[in-house]
């Protein structure tokens, strides 16, 4: 596995807490709505791929449990001083140990993310397996997967009050990959300090 530290370091990880928090926070209260529907109003939600913990607060809110497992030990730190009531771990989620639950959540394209050089179709289904295996009775797994867009190259760029991020993003449809070049800059006092990124994403086509 690729060493832990190499995405969503410090930089990144605050700015994507501060400035891209609207798909986590407007998600759960869907999540939460197809798990009161499957009855399921208390137990143990597993986050995988939890980020800075934005989920796992709302879940925590309905008072559920919540188990929050990231490869960004910078997006953890921030999970745990967020919400200090719940559990959270440093892990890929392809390696992590799944306990027994009553729901499994992995929203924001976590298993797209190529982070982890065994991520490929084989091991994704290995993960499926042991997620359905983890699950009591009734319980659910609810995730989504980023498809093929067809966009080609496109570049963009967000600021807000102490940081800019800019980025690229470049999609091979032969491979069905997807890379995103991230620059990012926070301010120190005077100056902005520099950081680069550059992520890698499996696409994958809706059945």
């Amino acid at each position: 596995m690729n060493e832990i530290a190499n995405w969503y370091k410090k930089d990144l990880a605050y700015i994507h807490d501060v400035g891209f928090s609207d798909f986590a926070i407007k998600s759960a209260p869907g999540i939460i709505e197809i798990l009161q529907k499957h009855n399921i109003t208390e137990g143990l939600i597993v986050d995988l791929g939890c980020g800075s913990g934005l989920s796992a607060q709302e879940f925590i809110k309905a008072n559920y449990q919540v188990l929050g497992i990231d490869i960004s030990r910078s997006m953890i730190e921030i999970a745990r001083n967020r919400i200090p009531e719940a559990e959270f771990r440093v892990k890929s989620l392809f390696q992590a140990e799944i306990p027994p639950c009553n729901a499994v959540t992995s929203i924001g394209e976590c298993l797209n993310y190529l982070f982890d050089e065994e991520n490929n179709s084989q091991i994704l289904t290995v993960l499926f397996e042991r997620i359905y295996k983890s699950l009591i009775l009734g319980g659910v797994f609810i995730f989504d997967i980023l498809e093929p867009l067809a966009t080609g190259i496109t570049q963009g760029f967000k600021e807000g009050e102490d940081w800019i991020v800019l980025f690229e993003k470049e999609e091979d449809r032969e491979q069905k990959k997807l890379t995103r070049r991230i620059i990012t800059l926070r301010k120190e006092g005077s100056y902005y300090k520099r950081d680069d990124e550059i992520h890698h994403v499996r696409l994958y086509e809706s059945s």
